[in-house]
């Protein structure tokens, strides 16, 4: 049993451990078209790449101490 389960790891742990390298579309695929509205067509790593839209920062108004929340009508229990 413990001979299994070290096998195990150490397959999960191996296949892990692949080469790093640049995206690229598979053999015979394309890039997807490019967008209508931008002027070139973007690459796999721009692709990827996650707008600010996506990941908004953090608001400023951060709570320094405890505050009791106003009364919300709108709060309901679950049903």
């Amino acid at each position: 049993m413990r001979r299994g389960l070290l096998l195990l790891l150490a397959a999960g742990a191996l296949a892990g451990c692949g080469k790093m390298q640049k995206l690229a579309p598979a053999a015979g695929k394309a890039l997807p078209v490019k967008p209508a509205t931008s002027p070139n067509q973007p690459d796999a790593v721009q692709l990827l790449a996650s707008p600010t839209q996506f990941r908004p920062g953090r608001s400023d108004d951060l709570l320094y101490k405890s505050q009791v929340r106003p009364d919300d009508h709108f709060d309901l229990p679950p049903r």
